[in-house]
């Protein structure tokens, strides 16, 4: 078994336990972006791809960081949220495999690590295009601050483990701003549009909005042969606009991994 094949069952493990908590809590997800590529062109994940993405509408991804944490003590999972866990910074969560060590290229920093699953909330977005670029000025600013903040950085160092232990004060402070983020995020969730995005997506903005059929309209298709995962029915149109031609392999020089470096588990140290 090779590096990503062991990511790739790890991973599995998050999704079918994730699968059973939404279950168990009556809520809905999708695969999104290369999940949900690999999902249909590869039955399960792409080959060299080492992360997995979901998607939820704000109400049930909110239900769900709420309820599950309970559903999930004793077990060896973690969900790690912008509160759960202080010196994490994004603005989606994680379900990590507690079990497992994690490090990832080009990101360093204080957050727990394992191998994970990536949650995303969508959040309804306007009409104007003057109104979705202020909101969207306003969570970059607010990201990028939250992340600057939180301590991560591009490379490790040997002073980054010099620097202070953070004072409530500055955790408070840090702590408010991820709430200021999440009301960006969240402000036009009483309004009537009909189409949601993934705020955090790292696609260009046009690529990763659903219109509110698309993420309540789904299928169940097979996913590596062990189990079922859900999917936009419309999941054709979202890739092409995505993708383009998604069905057409990218060179293969374009086939790595891009996120996890180094795994440890069961006392091993696996490596690309």
């Amino acid at each position: 078994m090779n590096f990503i094949q062991r990511l790739h069952r790890i991973e599995l493990g998050n999704l079918t336990k994730f699968i059973s908590v939404c279950d168990q809590l009556s809520l809905n997800y999708f695969l999104i972006g290369g999940s949900l590529l690999g999902a249909v062109r590869h039955k399960g994940f792409i080959p060299w791809d080492d992360d997995m993405d979901i998607g939820m509408t704000r109400n049930d991804y909110e239900q769900f960081a709420k309820y599950a944490p309970a559903l999930l003590r004793g077990d060896h999972y973690f969900l790690q949220t912008a509160y759960s866990d202080s010196n994490y910074g994004f603005s989606y969560m994680k379900l990590l495999d507690r079990h497992t060590y994690i490090e990832e290229k080009g990101n360093v920093n204080d957050a727990r690590k394992g191998v994970f699953i990536d949650i995303f909330p969508f959040d309804q977005i306007p009409d104007d295009p003057a109104l979705r670029r202020s909101q969207m000025t306003d969570f970059k600013l607010l990201d990028s601050w939250i992340i600057l903040k939180a301590g991560y950085s591009l490379i490790e160092t040997p002073l980054r483990h010099f620097k202070a232990d953070p004072t409530p004060a500055k955790l408070a402070n840090l702590n408010d701003l991820k709430q200021q983020r999440e009301q960006v995020m969240r402000q036009y969730e009483q309004e009537h549009f009909t189409n949601l995005k993934n705020l955090a997506s790292q696609y260009a903005y046009d690529r990763e909005i659903l219109t509110t059929k698309e993420s309540t309209d789904l299928i169940q298709v097979p996913f590596e042969a062990s189990i079922q995962v859900k999917i936009p029915a419309n999941y054709d149109a979202i890739l092409t606009r995505m993708y383009g031609d998604y069905m057409t392999l990218p060179p293969e020089h374009q086939q790595t991994e891009k996120h996890i470096s180094r795994l440890i588990m069961d006392n091993q140290v696996f490596q690309q």
